[in-house]
């Protein structure tokens, strides 16, 4: 049985379109996957271009490479 996908990007989306650019920052910094962030970042391409879009679109970018990154520490 097929995982349901998550609603977290659209949801983020949501915030994005409401001019809440600062909440929609802070959801990206606690970003559940890099499949989420890939998905938010493929909602955003289909937006039109505007300058805050564009600063998303760089804390977008950002968090993926974070998340995709290997992690330097061992859990505990």
């Amino acid at each position: 049985m097929a995982r349901p996908k998550s609603e977290w990007p659209v949801k983020v989306l949501a915030l994005i379109q409401g001019g809440n650019p600062s909440a929609a920052i802070a959801q990206i910094k606690v970003a559940p996957s890099v499949a989420d962030v890939a998905r938010l970042q493929t909602l955003l391409a289909k937006l039109p271009p505007t300058p805050a879009l564009a600063q998303l679109a760089k804390v977008v970018e950002e968090e993926r490479a974070l998340l995709a990154a290997p992690r330097l520490h061992r859990s505990p």
